[in-house]
């Protein structure tokens, strides 16, 4: 049933959705011309897919503890960090967009929710050099393969925090004077995702992107972010279907966009 579901939403979406043409906004426009749609290939990209290759070839066995709603392809404690990295990281196409969505952005400090194998990560790190990166896991194990995998990319100034989102995101909010970006990518239930937003909104500005990771995963998931682009504080809301950005650009009218992505 949910994989029925899933198909028809995005069906619906490629429908309704539009590419860069349509779009008055000046601001939209600019972003989907020159960075959602810059399929330009580069140097990054390739540094950072063969530590992918290496996870994908890794057959180590992990315990994992799932803190969120799971994983829709493989729920056993046990697994190979191969099948990990093969089920739960995100693609590179997706990866790569947010990387150029943060080298755009320029940020000075980053929060990533659900650091996962490291892999965004490494894409978030190397898009912006000089930001502050948090990154949050709730599985320890699963975040000692990503401290492995900055050191591999010889990356040693990202701060890895393990333990449930609900008892270290509070503190890793307020250690920042306002949030400059945060990517949510954890937990995947209605009541945690609006908390997380809740709980950022106090240290948005205007130049804050907020991003929100499958927001078509459930029901659940749909009213989260129907109900997160409604709120007063959010001027532009863009669903690519497999990630919504969330701007709160002073002066700009209040719209939310369908753009085809892939």
């Amino acid at each position: 049933m949910l994989n029925f579901r899933f198909a028809k939403d995005y069906i619906l979406h490629r429908l309704k959705a539009k590419s860069r043409h349509g779009i008055h906004s000046p601001f939209v426009y600019r972003l989907v011309d020159e960075v959602i749609y810059d399929f330009n290939d580069k140097k990054v990209y390739s540094e950072i897919e063969n530590i992918r290759k290496q996870l994908l070839a890794d057959n180590k066995m992990i315990t994992v503890t799932d803190l969120g709603a799971g994983s829709l392809v493989n729920n056993n404690q046990q697994k190979k960090i191969s099948d990990i990295a093969r089920n739960a990281l995100k693609p590179s196409k997706l990866a790569q967009l947010l990387y150029r969505l943060v080298n755009d952005l320029k940020p000075g400090n980053m929060i990533e929710l659900g650091t996962c194998l490291g892999i965004t990560s490494l894409y978030l790190k190397r898009a912006a050099p000089n930001a502050k990166l948090l990154t949050l896991e709730g599985c320890p194990q699963t975040a000692g393969v990503a401290a492995e995998v900055f050191g591999e990319a010889g990356i040693n100034d990202i701060k890895l925090i393990t333990g449930n989102f609900d008892d270290t995101l509070p503190g890793v909010i307020n250690s920042l004077d306002r949030l400059d970006f945060v990517f949510v990518d954890g937990n995947h239930q209605k009541e945690a995702t609006l908390n997380y937003f809740e709980w950022c909104l106090p240290k948005v500005h205007e130049n804050t992107l907020l991003i929100f990771d499958d927001i078509y995963w459930s029901e659940g998931m749909k009213e989260a972010w129907n109900e997160i682009k409604a709120h007063p504080q959010v001027t532009v809301a863009i669903d690519l279907f497999w990630i919504g950005l969330v701007y709160f650009k002073k002066g700009q009218v209040k719209e939310d966009f369908l753009i085809k992505f892939v």
